[in-house]
């Protein structure tokens, strides 16, 4: 039902939890589903050199949390923006159609930290 990979991010999580020193801290929330994404993003030097995550959701959700974490390294707000819900999906594999709404959930995490930071 889910991809190798998908269920590699949900079983092993990369970057789970919080950062205390976080630059910007968003929580984002699927009102249909009722998911929930706690993004911590840590910059230096106008780059994310940390992030992590806490998701309230189903597998897929978390999946792209972790994903998101990875994908968000080096980049700088304007790169963060240019993110898309795409470039999540292709990072966990695939999701099944009643999964898409985990990368939208991971993206908008993702605009609402950028936004934050600058």
């Amino acid at each position: 039902m889910y991809h190798p990979k998908l269920l590699d991010h949900f079983r092993n999580p990369r970057n789970a939890g919080e950062l205390e020193d976080a630059d910007a801290v968003v929580e984002v929330s699927n009102p249909v589903c009722g998911d929930i994404l706690k993004l911590s993003v840590k910059l230096r030097d106008g780059r994310v050199a940390a992030a992590r995550f806490k998701c309230r959701g189903c597998v897929a959700s978390m999946a792209c949390g972790s994903a998101l974490t990875e994908l968000l390294q080096g980049l700088d707000p304007a790169g963060m923006r240019a993110l898309s819900a795409a470039v999540v999906e292709e990072a966990v594999g695939e999701l099944p159609a009643a999964g898409k709404h985990a990368a939208v959930l991971a993206l908008d995490a993702c605009r609402a930290s950028a936004s934050r930071l600058g």
